[in-house]
């Protein structure tokens, strides 16, 4: 019906993609679920996952697939370059958000939290893993077991944040430590992933020589990675006093969001192709710099966040239903197995890990299990975790244990949290119901803890 293989045929693409997802994702937002997984679920029917495998038809087409397609990819995989796009400036958007001044008087409760909200996660995603050679994990396999615990570790605090709004515990002594957890903790989980996926990446160097031989080694990656800190954030200080500059001269303009974008692919090229690591922490440090810069880093994302959430983001999650799941290709009774005590043990490993250590922190039984329960949820974090550990070798078929993971959290962390705060009904102030209405009627546009999902 169309010629994929043009401008205008990959224009159709677009508009099927951003038409699926926006009604899928009103549908997921109407019955209390994220809509990120409406725009995954979007792709999966828009994709070969359904149709494409079980019935030789799909309505968007890839290379290399037989299948009758009314749409062709575009040779160059215009969708890949546009999902790409979407997940950095899904992290710079985050690193926009992201209050340098809340994480340093987040408090050592705060802290701790966040450290076994991932230390715990990965540790039994990695046990989990270790026996399940079979699926392309185990012993031999010890990279993508690591990549395991590592999308474990994600938190998305977007749900907790809703439901305490709802409750008028947002602003509580347990709230805030709650929020403040939850941004630690996907700072650590994203040097993590740097970290691993460098190490995993360094290859066999014995027909290498010079800097690419460096790279190749695993103390060069370690090095390499924390070099890359140092020059980031040491620039960092030069762009955070540019931009204080520009932003005392010309105020609230256009000129600051654009210099600000190339920023965010500048640090985030640099990142993986000078220092070999991930894009999306480049993305993300580049938000934090510019966080600095208060009034321009909100003109700036609100600027972004426009074309983020209008067609970036969208096609990012799409593509991972139309890419990255298929339910013919790799899937078994034993990945399926694994993905569900994965998930479990995901869940558990949040409520024990964060519960225990704010119980040292002298919180009572119900409320660190508030705490373990407030950082269970996961949602765009783990995706994006996800989508870079395939990158990096993770067999696709793992992206059904996120997706799991994300649909039984969303679903689990409000009924745990409204049960558990059940005693304290009639005591909500006067702004719960307003600041509940305000979360209802918000639609997906930040990917901050306030927003995203809800």
């Amino acid at each position: 019906m169309f010629e994929g293989n043009s401008a205008l045929g990959f224009c159709m693409v677009l508009a099927i993609i951003l038409l699926t997802t926006k009604i899928l994702g009103l549908v997921f937002r109407k019955i209390g679920l994220p809509q990120v997984l409406g725009y995954i679920i979007a792709g999966i029917l828009i994709g070969p996952a359904i149709f494409g495998d079980f019935c030789g038809f799909s309505l968007i087409g890839f290379e290399g697939k037989e299948y009758f397609t009314l749409l062709a990819m575009p040779e160059e995989n215009a969708l890949g370059i546009f999902a790409k796009i979407g997940v950095l400036l899904l992290m710079f958007s985050t690193g926009l958000e992201t209050n340098i001044k809340e994480l340093k008087s987040a408090g050592l409760a705060s802290t701790l939290i966040a450290c076994a909200g991932v230390a715990i996660p990965m540790v039994l995603g990695i046990l989990i893993a270790l026996p399940f050679s079979d699926l392309g994990l185990g012993v031999t396999n010890i990279y993508n077991c690591i990549f395991i615990g590592a999308i474990l570790t994600a938190t998305s605090v977007a749900i907790t944040v809703s439901v305490l709004k709802e409750l008028g515990k947002i602003n509580t002594k347990l709230g805030t430590t709650i929020v403040s957890a939850a941004i630690i903790d996907d700072v650590i989980g994203i040097i993590v992933l740097s970290i691993v996926t460098g190490i995993a990446q360094a290859g066999d160097a014995s027909d290498l020589t010079g800097f690419e031989w460096f790279k190749a080694q695993w103390w060069g990656t370690v090095i390499l990675i924390i070099a890359f800190f140092i020059v980031a954030i040491a620039g960092g200080f030069g762009i955070s006093k540019l931009f204080k500059w520009l932003d005392s001269r010309w105020p609230t303009t256009h000129r600051i969001p654009v210099f600000s974008l190339a920023v965010c692919f500048l640090y985030a090229w640099v990142a993986e192709e000078v220092f070999g690591v991930a894009d999306i922490t480049g993305a993300f440090l580049a938000g934090i710099v510019l966080s600095t810069v208060h009034r321009a880093s909100e003109y700036t994302d609100k600027k972004i966040e426009v074309n983020t959430y209008t067609i970036f983001a969208p096609v990012f999650f799409a593509n991972i239903g139309i890419s990255s799941i298929s339910f013919s290709e790799g899937m078994s009774g034993w990945l399926f197995l694994f993905a569900a005590l994965a998930v479990l043990l995901g869940l558990i490993g949040k409520i024990v890990g964060c519960g225990a250590v704010a119980k040292c922190f002298k919180y009572n039984w119900r409320e660190s299990t508030i705490a373990g329960v407030g950082m269970m949820a996961r949602g765009e974090v783990a995706l994006i975790v996800t989508g870079k550990a395939m990158e990096s070798g993770l067999p696709k078929e793992f992206m059904l244990m996120t997706v799991l993971l994300i649909l039984v959290s969303s679903i689990l962390t409000p009924i745990f949290l409204k049960l558990l705060y059940g005693k304290d009904k009639g005591e909500f102030p006067p702004e719960a119901t307003k600041g509940s209405e305000q979360v209802d009627g918000t639609e997906m546009g930040s990917t901050s803890s306030q927003n995203l999902g809800t």
